[in-house]
């Protein structure tokens, strides 16, 4: 079984909600970039980054969380919190979906802003 992007995506929600995480928001978009997930932690807002590897020939899915990507994920993090009355604690989280059985690694505090 093949995974695409979209079906990674909720793969990792739907795991996100079995780890006892609300889902607040799905592919947050603005002018700085788009977050996959944003969830709700107990009292802190997690900013997720789905991402999806079939195999590793070309480096894991952690690897492809480059240093351009996470400053656009704090840009647009920064840009969601600013639509926010109360700022609250805050974490960049990873989910990685790798191999054809779709297997999950959860990268809590993958980076911080």
């Amino acid at each position: 079984m093949s995974l695409s992007g979209q079906a990674a995506e909720t793969v990792a929600a739907e795991f996100l909600i079995r780890q006892g995480l609300a889902i607040l928001q799905r592919n947050f978009r603005c002018r700085f970039g788009e977050i996959d997930l944003i969830a709700r932690d107990g009292d802190a807002v997690v900013f997720v980054e789905v991402r999806m590897r079939a195999r590793a020939g070309f480096g894991g899915a952690a690897e492809s969380i480059t240093a351009a990507k996470r400053a656009r994920l704090v840009k647009t993090a920064g840009a969601y919190l600013a639509g926010q009355r109360k700022t609250p604690r805050c974490r960049f989280d990873a989910v990685l979906v790798s191999g054809p059985d779709g297997r999950i690694e959860w990268i809590r505090d993958a980076f911080s802003a």
